[in-house]
């Protein structure tokens, strides 16, 4: 065991050009002049507002984070507009193509390509720390039948912190073992959670197999016979594990950051990610795009149904078409779209939900409307179709996500511990309440039946945005 991590990590800070500045005027006539920083590569442009309420007493409103950038990170490269997703700067497309999954979980977390024997020594490395404890083994038969993958997810990698607590986040070895060992233990933990949903008997990684090869065998292989592994499958897993592996700040990697930067142990930040993971506008998204598809049912209800989106109907929503940072055709989603056809013809399978999906995609990219709205298939459009034809449940698809997400989730970690990026997370707020008043000489919202216990569903009156005075 040793560690790897990249020694020139702290290297690459932004860049303020001093001959660039704006200048931000106040309603008082006070002008306050703003630093411009540039990033390493890309055309995006950041104003340094870190001494803005210092400086002027005025904070930034910005719901949702759309506009800020809350850290220096040298992992993911996005350019929304060209379409265009790096991986320490190797383009995603031209990694599922070329690279094996654990070698592009190396070059997230160390920073460069291994060599030949430094790959060798981390294949290793993930397969020896792929056991399992005992205890955390034992915690799966206390879980119903009917519990989600992700709930057992959430609770079982939170509890490697009881197992692996003597942690130094400033040891840099002790980080190594954090990120290596979740590397390893959550494909486990994830085949152990589906296996636990159904009833089956949990099966043990194999040291003869790759690490997408792992994966299907500890999903699918039972003690009664001998099971091989689909190669077909295997490339299919390794291409979803590499696609899925980082993407930026968005949301679960942003918490996972902000519960780092309260320095807790790196076990309770992943099992925090994936809970953030877990809600259907971020990783449960392919779940929906297959709702959505076989509520369509045939291509023949595609034309109605691209009525009903652009006429707003209740309850009619296009799935996984846009992305909030990009407006062009996510490179994701075209190596998915390949993949997909690729897949399903190789295993001789026909999802009619595939031409249906197909069609509406035609459709939408020949739509004005959408067209306008720069709106195209994200990399969640086509997922969810070639998971089911691994026969991969729709409950497993998050936990999928969440696997292969681990890998940017550790490196995301690591980065700002090892950089000193540990300004903890505390946003502020824009507070719309009631001023202050007197508990005393204040009344109730309803007299009658005080002290009568539970009066029902609380009456909360929805606030619109625009609730709170401008000016």
């Amino acid at each position: 065991m040793s560690c790897l991590f990249s020694k020139g990590q702290e290297e690459g800070a932004e860049s303020a050009d001093t001959s660039q500045v704006a200048v931000l005027k106040l309603p008082n006539g006070q002008e306050h002049r703003i630093k411009v920083l540039k990033p390493t590569h890309g055309d995006d442009l950041f104003l340094d507002i870190r001494d803005l309420h210092r400086a002027t007493g005025y904070f930034s409103y910005d719901p949702g984070f759309t506009c800020t950038g809350s850290c220096l990170s040298g992992i993911t490269f996005i350019d929304g507009p060209k379409g265009v997703c790096l991986y320490r700067g190797f383009a995603v497309p031209e990694l599922v193509e070329s690279a094996e999954a654990l070698e592009v979980a190396y070059l997230l977390l160390v920073g460069d390509k291994p060599s030949t024997q430094q790959y060798l020594q981390f294949r290793r490395e993930i397969q020896q720390h792929m056991l399992v404890h005992e205890k955390v083994k034992a915690m799966f038969s206390n879980f119903t039948i009917n519990a989600h993958p992700m709930a057992i997810m959430v609770a079982v990698i939170g509890a490697l912190s009881c197992i692996f607590s003597e942690l130094d986040p400033l040891n840099e070895m002790h980080r190594w073992l954090a990120c290596t060992r979740l590397i390893a233990k959550v494909p486990v933990l994830s085949c152990w959670a589906y296996k636990t949903s159904i009833g089956q008997p949990m099966m043990y990684p194999r040291a003869d197999l790759s690490f997408a090869e792992n994966f299907l065998y500890m999903m699918f292989a039972t003690p009664m016979e001998e099971y091989k592994v689909n190669p077909v499958a295997a490339r299919a897993i390794n291409a979803f594990m590499i696609l899925h592996m980082d993407h930026e700040q968005n949301a679960s990697t942003s918490t996972v950051r902000i519960a780092g930067s309260s320095q807790a142990n790196p076990y309770a930040c992943i099992a925090a990610g994936v809970a953030s993971l877990w809600g259907p506008a971020h990783g449960g998204a392919n779940e929906a795009v297959i709702k959505m598809l076989e509520d369509i049912g045939s291509v023949e209800h595609v034309p109605t149904f691209v009525s009903d989106v652009k006429a707003k109907k209740e309850g009619v929503r296009l799935m996984c078409f846009g992305h909030r940072v990009y407006k062009n055709y996510d490179p994701r989603a075209k190596v998915m779209k390949g993949l997909v056809t690729q897949v399903l013809k190789e295993l001789g399978i026909e999802d009619p939900l595939l031409q249906v999906a197909q069609e509406l995609e035609k459709v939408a990219l020949n739509d004005e409307y959408f067209v306008q709205r720069k709106l195209y298939p994200n990399v969640d459009y086509y997922s969810g179709i070639m998971l089911r034809a691994l026969g991969i449940p729709t409950s497993m698809f998050t936990v999928m996500f969440a696997m292969s997400r681990t890998v940017g989730w550790v490196s995301q970690w690591n980065e700002m511990v090892a950089e000193g990026q540990m300004r903890i997370g505390r946003p502020r707020q824009l507070y719309v309440g009631p001023k202050q008043r007197t508990w005393r000489e204040a009344k109730g919202t309803n007299g009658e039946g005080a002290g009568d216990g539970y009066q029902g569903l609380m009456k909360v009156q929805p606030r619109r945005s625009s609730s709170f005075s401008s000016g």
